[in-house]
């Protein structure tokens, strides 16, 4: 079986980031195969959060936090400062975007389609051609076209989305996974360096999940036996990454 990695993030921050991350994967793999009507419900979630709280003055903060960290790294002996050098390039472009006074995603709102999709799209049943014809009209045009459209919704919301992407991979490449054991299926630790997300890799094969807890300077992680619907009595084998 497989190695499954699960992940729990230690502050509201990062659980924002995390939320956001799944709705534009859920989106781009709309965007690579016909799912008819699936794009939506990311679509409109990822409109609802953005609406909701305006992320950009954090995600300005992280990105200066994280340039000024590179920047130190760069500075010591052995480091890669080529590689280093890219991604605060890389960061700092992703600034840009950011900085304009118009709001992420604000344009999806004159979408005439859009706005009348939303306003029905969570009725019980739905969407049935009956409900919502315009859905069932735009489902009926030839894939490459409605291709485009989800890409294009999306679109809206890459200036947002990229530099989070981001800051999430460099967040997890901050610790490497290390191999542990959860005697009777109970493992907790602690640390002074503040962590922002836990990451546990255990193989299917043992037939557990993990339920983490914690903030950034103590966690605990308890294996649930998927089956037995409790809390398990073995050992179990898993590697732990633990990123600040």
């Amino acid at each position: 079986m497989t190695d499954l990695i699960y992940e729990q993030p230690l502050n509201e921050k990062i659980r924002s980031y995390l939320r956001l991350e799944n709705l534009s994967r859920q989106l781009q793999n709309n965007t690579q195969q016909d799912q008819h009507h699936q794009c939506f419900y990311p679509l409109f979630s990822l409109a609802e959060l953005t609406e909701r709280c305006d992320y950009r003055g954090e995600v300005l903060k992280d990105i200066d936090r994280q340039i000024q960290q590179l920047t130190q790294i760069s500075c010591l002996a052995g480091s890669d400062s080529e590689q280093v050098d890219q991604i605060i390039q890389q960061l700092n472009s992703l600034k840009l975007p950011l900085l304009t006074p118009q709001r992420i995603g604000c344009d999806l709102k004159q979408d005439k389609f859009i706005t009348a999709l939303r306003q029905r799209f969570n009725m019980t049943g739905a969407p049935c051609n009956f409900d919502l014809p315009q859905l069932h009209f735009w489902l009926g045009q030839p894939w490459e076209q409605r291709q485009q459209d989800i890409q294009n919704w999306l679109a809206q919301f890459e200036p947002l989305l990229a530099p989070i992407l981001l800051l999430l991979e460099l967040c997890r490449k901050s610790a490497e996974f290390s191999q542990m054991h959860a005697k009777a299926g109970f493992y907790h630790g602690d640390t002074q360096q503040a962590l922002s997300l836990i990451r546990v890799k255990i193989n299917a094969s043992q037939h557990c999940y993990p339920t983490i807890s914690g903030h950034k300077n103590r966690y605990a992680i308890h294996f649930v036996d998927f089956n037995l619907h409790r809390h398990t009595s073995s050992t179990i084998e898993f590697s732990l990454a633990t990123c600040s």
